[in-house]
């Protein structure tokens, strides 16, 4: 069995469900300890191959996904994944695109819509969502369903 996140490692978000999923930055070094299982790079361009598995969704930096299906579909399998693995959602920064997924995440695992982003805010990372685009496409991201 996988060794998991703790919920006291940097950048770990704990979903209502007990799911564990780490948010980071990839201008940052990657954190000391346990590396990813899974991961979801938000990011405009391809990024280098992981040693893990990967998914990249093309997301340029201020802006919103150029799928909402596809990361919808990306978003589900990250949450399906953290109970037995160590999920990881990064972007360039770590607190607009990352905080978004992560937010959109947090609607997929039962929190309101418009709590989201201040759920993520006040767990994640007080500068999550930078966007008014991207705090409408966490309200909207229910409604996509």
């Amino acid at each position: 069995m996988t060794e998991h996140w703790s919920a006291s490692d940097p950048g770990v978000l704990r979903f209502p469900s007990g799911a564990l999923v780490r948010g980071r930055g990839l201008r940052h070094p990657l954190p000391a300890g346990l590396t990813p299982t899974f991961a979801i790079y938000l990011l405009g361009k391809q990024p280098p191959p992981a040693e893990w598995d990967a998914r990249w969704l093309r997301w340029p930096d201020f802006r919103l996904p150029k799928d909402r299906r596809q990361a919808r579909l990306v978003f589900k399998e990250a949450l399906t994944r953290a109970p037995n693995e160590r999920v990881e959602v990064a972007c360039g920064g770590g607190c607009g695109r990352t905080g978004t997924a992560l937010a959109c995440m947090a609607v997929l695992d039962g929190v309101p819509a418009d709590r989201a982003v201040a759920y993520v805010r006040r767990h994640y990372d007080h500068r999550a969502v930078e966007t008014p685009w991207q705090r409408r496409f966490v309200l909207s991201f229910a409604d996509d369903a």
